[in-house]
Order: structure tokens, then C-alpha cells, then sequence
């Protein structure tokens, strides 16, 4: 029972493609739901909040599932963003700003692990998955209503990526501490 938050961790992994195929696969138009795709996502979605849920439920945490909980979810914003952008449903901006956050973030925790520290997930990070998550469920649900020129799903999304850099540099502050530890002399 205790390897269930990494096979959940694994099961979102093999969602991702899946997902992917579903909403490239839909031939909506920019404003039709794409309804299956949005609730295998949103599935995969949850999987993420359940395995850390049950991991600490359970005294189940490690390294690898944190590692592998990351991966999972980086692959899964990055995954959906991209076939957002495929079909016009993400502006390349945003997507861009996203993506490149979550390959900075896993490079600084590398460098710091590197150094045999870590930087704890912050709360910042946490609401920026839930709100990432939304903002693409939103926007695979799409229903055409404008809301100030923009839709729901652009608007939830702009917020994303204003969290996505708040968090982004709460890790780049966290980085810099341990940088600044290890050139220190003892």
C-alpha cells in the first residue's frame, strides 16, 4: 500500500500521451468542448493531489516519489500546453512562460540536490498546480463565452502565470540560500 502515491505518480505519466491524443484527436473548433479529454485530464489532475495526500497520510513520502510526483506533473502541465498551443487554445506567451519555469525550477532543485539540499515545495507552488490544472481544463472545456474580450480559460490562465512566476522565484530564492551556504567557508 505504501507504493500507491508512485503508481499514482506513474499512472498520471501514462494519462499524459493519452490526453494529448484525445484532444489533438477531438477536431473541434477553438470554441467547442473537447469533453473526454477534460475529464481523463482532470483525472490525471487529481491523481496528483491524491498521491501526496495519501504519501503523508500514510508515512509513504521519499525522495524518488517526490521526484516522481514532479516529473509527472511537469509532464502533464507541458504535455497539455503544448497541444493547447497546436490548437489555438493558449496563447504562446503564456505557454512559454509556464514551461520555462518548470525547466528552471527542476534544474535549480538538481543543482541543489547536487549539494545534498533540497528546496521544500512551497505554498505558492502548490496553488499554481491547482490553478494550472484549472486554466487547462477550462480551456479543453471551452464554451465561447467571452468575458472582457478574453475567455474564462485565458483569463484563469493569465493568473497562472502570475502565480508560475511568483512560485518560480520562491525557488530561485531558496537556490540562492543554498548557493550562498556552499560558497561560503566553514
Amino acid at each position: 500500500m505504501k507504493r500507491l502515491p508512485n503508481l499514482l505518480a506513474y499512472l498520471r505519466i501514462l494519462l499524459v500521451p493519452v490526453v494529448m491524443v484525445m484532444a489533438l484527436g477531438a477536431d473541434a473548433g477553438p470554441t467547442e468542448p473537447i469533453v473526454g479529454a477534460a475529464i481523463l485530464f482532470v483525472t490525471a489532475a487529481v491523481t496528483d493531489f491524491l498521491d501526496g495526500w495519501i504519501a503523508r497520510k500514510w508515512d509513504a513520502t521519499s525522495v524518488f516519489g517526490a521526484f516522481l510526483d514532479s516529473t509527472a506533473d511537469k509532464l502533464l502541465v507541458t504535455g497539455l500546453l503544448l497541444v493547447l498551443l497546436v490548437i489555438d487554445r493558449v496563447w504562446i506567451w503564456f505557454a512559454l512562460v509556464i514551461i520555462m519555469r518548470e525547466f528552471v525550477v527542476m534544474s535549480l532543485r538538481g543543482l541543489t540536490a547536487m549539494q545534498g539540499a533540497t528546496i521544500p515545495p512551497s505554498h505558492w507552488g502548490k496553488t499554481k498546480a491547482a490553478v494550472q490544472f484549472t486554466a487547462i481544463s477550462l480551456a479543453l472545456l471551452r464554451s465561447g463565452i467571452e468575458l472582457g474580450g478574453w475567455y474564462l480559460d485565458e483569463w484563469v490562465m493569465a493568473l497562472a502565470v502570475v502565480l508560475t512566476l511568483v512560485s518560480g522565484w520562491g525557488y530561485l530564492s531558496g537556490f540562492w540560500k543554498v548557493a550562498k551556504a556552499v560558497d561560503e567557508p566553514a
